[in-house]
């Protein structure tokens, strides 16, 4: 009986905490929502400035379904005269060469503590504890070649009788663009490298982490190898936690399907800040995701979200600032309502990051707001909707109707570079054009079946002088290409632009002086891809045509878990433009609630307006970089 007992005693006991890690993991199932630190504080947070934003997420956001805090970037730099986001040698670490906090900032963190007080800190509260972490290795902990920690023994990692040390797995040649003082990555062929890795998230677990955020390892700076050990480690922790990718520039759903099963989040997108073009730069790529159907798909321990980016919205501060939140955010209420819309129709996680401590009373109405809260969490056949037709209309006078096509044949085409999976057929199109015996073109095959273009083409960088450049560097990349834009032009094709750039700028392409850098190298395969060196990602040309309106107009669609249907409408452009769609379109989307046969009800969120029954259709004049959302409830007849 005793027997029986202990061993009835031990299932209990392991049902109940496989139950609760199933319970915690389950929130993935829904896009995950919180607070992030990055929008209002840059990297200069304190711990008193966090706990005071995280007892108010608490108080006011967390009813909503807000459940997640995270400190932003550098919780680990000392906040003194010389030190900013891509400085050197002001970081606190560990004598592992692990991150801690800067206990200047994190008084809580002294003596080793790291995290742990501010985890349970928040857990009290009710709310979850995220942090952000760079890619790899720190610079700093390189130079002071730090041995490597073994969590499996305790003690400095060892193999075959040698002891490993950081600049035994540190990748030089892999450091993050945008921070290349701060982190490179770290070689995952090698059990050191691995074993670091391992140490860092094993430790963030010690400190009770729920949610850490894994920047320079995706989009350009795509990092597969350590995205999928990172992954392998997590699975293997004693308690979930949420992982999510960052930056997002330059991804495309062929990279993403390589890793969204591997995480819970991951960016699609470049920096967001508080401008129009970063708002409208995002509606091409949620469609994009969607039409793939990307969007909740398999992820780590559960679902797996694209990530449009934080919301910088209230009380902000300045990219890049070393200053604290000290202005409002510059977009205007309807931006914002479009925004949040577009956001919570495309189901992305949602990420405040204004400052709490001075929350308005409009912002916090749009980020609660019951309906979108319910689209982000609960919708289900998410898309953009192609079907609708739009007419500028001016206040003092009537309504002028033109009937608006998204592609339109006669319009005339613009060619924008990107990046893109190498595996992705869109990248195989490059080909050497000699223009003579000494100059040479790499160009763009699909340009030659335009009779109204020029081939898109760039030009191979003479061969440098021995003295120009290290023999070894030589070495490494025997047989890659530079690449400019022109035949004079002393600027070359940088494949990892700056962090700050949006992905509408990012398609334009990205030239930089030309300098000994394996972000501007380059090799032509034998099947047409133009492969960089730095990011392993492939360059491909993309094509789009001119808008019949300025800006134009889109339109999303969803299905309520009650049956409703959710359609919204956004008006991209300077004028109010009355934009309608019929039922019977609708029905070509969603055939399944046989909508052609349907009379609904309607309502419009923003205005509140009970519009009553429709038959045919819907129509609404949008303000100026506004939104209409509907709620639509139909019945058969």
């Amino acid at each position: 009986m005793k027997i029986f007992a202990f061993s009835s005693l031990c299932f209990f006991f392991f049902f109940t905490l496989s139950l609760h890690r199933v319970l915690s993991v389950n929130h993935s199932s829904s896009p995950p929502r919180g607070w992030n630190s990055y929008d209002s504080f840059c990297w200069t947070i304190s711990e008193e400035e966090f706990l005071q934003n995280a007892n108010l997420v608490s108080q006011r956001l967390h009813v909503h379904g807000y459940e997640y805090v995270v400190v932003d970037y550098l919780w680990y730099r000392r906040k003194v005269k010389g030190a900013y986001p891509d400085s050197l040698g002001f970081d606190v670490i560990d004598e592992w060469g692990r991150m801690v906090p800067d206990p200047g900032r994190w008084p809580s963190a002294s003596g080793g503590r790291g995290f742990t007080e501010i985890a349970n800190k928040v857990h009290s509260m009710g709310l979850k504890f995220g942090i952000h972490v760079m890619r790899g290795i720190s610079t700093q902990a390189v130079n002071a070649n730090t041995p490597i920690f073994d969590v499996t023994t305790g003690k400095a990692y060892v193999e075959n009788g040698r002891q490993w040390y950081a600049k035994d797995i540190g990748l030089t040649e892999r450091k993050c663009a945008w921070m290349s003082h701060g982190f490179m990555s770290v070689d995952t062929t090698l059990g050191a490298g691995k074993a670091f890795l391992r140490s860092l998230y094993q430790q963030y677990a010690d400190w009770s982490v729920d949610f850490v955020k894994n920047d320079c390892v995706f989009g350009d700076d795509l990092d597969v190898n350590e995205i999928r050990y990172v992954s392998q480690v997590l699975r293997g922790l004693d308690r979930p936690i949420l992982y999510s990718l960052s930056p997002g520039t330059s991804v495309t759903p062929t990279m993403a399907k390589d890793i969204h099963h591997l995480v819970n989040m991951y960016r699609i997108t470049g920096d967001d800040w508080d401008t129009w073009g970063d708002v409208a730069s995002h509606f091409d790529v949620t469609r994009d995701f969607a039409t793939a159907n990307m969007i909740g798909a398999e992820g780590l321990l559960g679902n797996s979200w694209p990530d449009l980016d934080m919301l910088p919205l209230g009380w902000l501060t300045d990219p890049g600032s070393n200053d604290g939140p000290h202005r409002y955010g510059k977009l205007y209420p309807n931006e914002q309502r479009t925004q949040m819309t577009l956001w919570s129709m495309a189901k992305s996680p949602l990420m405040f990051g204004g400052d709490m401590r001075r929350l308005d009373e409009f912002t916090l109405h749009l980020i609660t707001n019951p309906t979108l809260l319910e689209i982000n969490s609960f919708s289900s056949n998410n898309m953009e909707f192609p079907y609708i037709t739009a007419g500028l209309q001016s206040r003092n006078q009537g309504q002028s109707w033109q009937s608006i096509t998204l592609t339109d044949d006669s319009a005339p085409e613009t060619h924008f570079m990107g990046l893109t999976s190498c595996m992705d057929s869109k990248a195989e199109g490059w080909f050497i054009k000699a223009l003579d015996e000494e100059i040479e073109q790499v160009c763009w095959k699909e340009s030659l079946r335009s009779k109204n273009h020029e081939p898109f083409c760039l030009y191979k960088r003479k061969a440098l002088l021995e003295s120009d450049e290290k023999m070894t560097y030589k070495q490494q990349y025997k047989g890659n290409l530079r690449l400019l834009g022109t035949e004079a032009m002393e600027f070359c094709l940088d494949a990892s632009p700056k962090r700050k750039l949006t992905s509408k700028e990012f398609k334009r392409g990205s030239f930089s002086p030309c300098r000994l850098d394996s972000n501007q190298m380059w090799e032509l395969n034998n099947n047409g891809t133009l492969v960089n060196s730095y990011s392993g990602l492939c360059a491909t040309i993309n094509t789009e045509k001119a808008t019949a309106v300025p800006g134009g107009i889109r339109s999303w669609i969803a299905t309520g878990r009650k049956g409703e249907i959710f359609v919204a409408f956004f008006n991209l452009n300077p004028a109010r433009t009355v934009i309608s769609t019929m039922l019977s379109d609708l029905a070509k989307a969603l055939p399944s609630e046989n909508l052609s046969d349907d009379s609904c009800t309607a309502r419009e969120v923003w205005s509140g307006e009970d519009i009553g029954v429709i038959t045919q259709s819907i129509t609404m004049a949008v303000e100026v970089h506004g939104c209409a959302l509907f709620v639509l409830n139909c019945t058969s007849h």
